[in-house]
């Protein structure tokens, strides 16, 4: 009797070509309320028109919820079981996916190629007229030479870099794989470079930009090098082997042009941008036009918010939408004349345009209502404490140590314990993780008063 073989789905064959935990555009993972697809977005641009193929298509396959990242990506949440590879086919036709994949091997290299895309920029990148430089051409060049690079598929779906060109508003505080910061070098500017941190922290050289590239080239191969079989971030390899035999390594593949270049190293940027560029309407020319900056509550918008803000582009600005990595957005080359009415647009959306909402000083993870390892609700817990929280007072709400929702150190975290019960952590200089334990298994009413008692963090500012 001849057995019938069961085809295999795309999805089961691209967690056997490339498995991980890591969600992304074609592998879409399991939570506990369907199917969870990450699009990243390089830079977070997202085009008017890609907007509404990624509402329409989180509509057609799944919940019609979408989240923003602390990443600056979008993901969609609640796939139904059997739409997945609709889903990712329906992305990847409305060009939210990578460039350049075979079609004799669509899953794997889609897969492939869309994990080698995490590169955080501003999100003012490229419309910044005060940036040292345009890291838009920058990032583009990086991510077509690791997407060449056969070898650089072996690399972990989370290894990312930053780049800072020097723009008024940057996300500054999220440790990255490999971070660049531009800094003025005479008439010209070269990059501060830096591993396993972030672009607040010490660098171990400096670039030209015309070496960027070859540079990184090599430096990915060393890491590849001496990465064992589960070593996948960066931090991993400079604890099993020394900076100097990572950069003599690099040297080996090519020339490498770090320069150990001291007085340099000190004049890049290393201070937060202020929180109120994020939001509100903001000039960056001197006809006043600028940008306007909006959030929605804690991250989280639907199909139908989408799509009117893919048209608030549309008539507002450059028919494009910016990304942050707060889980919020940008309208970008808005006219000064139009900004009053594209904020108001955007109230009427529900999105938060001013510090002062409570939601803007909030941050949640989705919780144990999608999420299994999540100990507590947090969005619901979230929205509770927004109507307690006191001025200016800024809090993460993490359901576990896996801390999702923020890869920065907040001013104040609450980790959940237990349903409705948080240990309260603040952060100052001295301490790592979500910082130092204050209080334990309090309540939101009993955490909104103790917050209501500390002073704020000295880095809150």
């Amino acid at each position: 009797m001849k057995h019938e073989t069961k085809p295999v789905s795309p999805v089961a064959a691209l967690a056997a070509l490339r498995p991980s935990a890591c969600p992304g555009l074609v592998r879409v993972v399991a939570a506990r309320d369907g199917g969870l697809c990450r699009i990243r977005l390089p830079g977070g641009v997202l085009s008017a028109a890609r907007a509404r193929a990624l509402a329409d298509a989180a509509s057609a396959h799944a919940s019609g919820v979408l989240e923003l990242t602390n990443r600056a990506n979008v993901q969609i949440r609640g796939v139904r079981v059997g739409e997945e590879a609709a889903l990712s086919a329906a992305l990847i036709g409305a060009g939210l996916g990578p460039t350049g994949i075979d079609a004799a091997s669509p899953i794997e290299r889609a897969c492939a190629a869309d994990e080698l895309r995490n590169v955080m920029l501003s999100p003012l990148a490229g419309v910044d007229p005060n940036a040292l430089c345009n890291t838009t051409v920058l990032a583009a060049a990086l991510i077509d030479m690791m997407q060449r690079e056969a070898r650089f598929t072996a690399l972990s779906p989370k290894f990312a870099l930053q780049l800072d060109g020097g723009e008024r508003m940057a996300m500054l505080e999220h440790p990255h794989d490999v971070w660049l910061a531009a800094l003025p070098h005479g008439t010209t500017v070269r990059f501060a470079v830096g591993l396993a941190g972030c672009p607040t922290g010490q660098p171990i050289g400096t670039l030209a930009a015309e070496d960027i590239g070859a540079s990184m080239r090599a430096l990915l191969h060393a890491f590849l090098d001496l990465a064992g079989a589960d070593t996948t971030r960066m931090r991993d390899v400079l604890a099993a082997h020394s900076l100097d035999a990572l950069l003599q390594r690099a040297r080996d593949h090519a020339d490498f042009a770090l320069i150990r270049d001291d007085a340099a190293q000190h004049a890049w940027r290393r201070e937060a941008s202020p929180v109120d560029l994020r939001l509100g309407a903001h000039a960056l020319h001197a006809d006043g036009s600028g940008y306007v900056g909006a959030q929605p509550a804690l991250g989280r918008i639907d199909a139908y918010t989408l799509r009117a803000l893919a048209a608030l582009a549309q008539d507002s600005g450059d028919a494009t939408l910016r990304v942050t990595p707060w889980q919020g957005l940008l309208l970008p080359n808005v006219p000064a004349r139009a900004m009053p009415a594209a904020l108001e647009r955007l109230r009427a959306l529900g999105l938060i345009v001013s510090r002062a909402d409570p939601f803007a000083r909030l941050i949640a993870c989705t919780g144990s209502s999608r999420c299994a390892k999540s100990r507590a609700d947090t969005k619901a817990d979230a929205q509770r404490l927004a109507a307690l929280l006191p001025p200016d007072a800024e809090a993460h709400l993490s359901g576990c140590e896996r801390s999702c929702a923020a890869a920065h150190c907040a001013p104040f975290t609450l980790l959940a314990s237990e349903p409705d019960h948080y240990d309260l952590y603040q952060r100052d200089d001295a301490t790592t993780g979500f910082g130092r334990l204050v209080a334990r298994n309090l309540t939101i009413e009993a955490a909104a008063h103790a917050l209501a008692q500390r002073p704020r963090s000295p880095q809150d500012v």
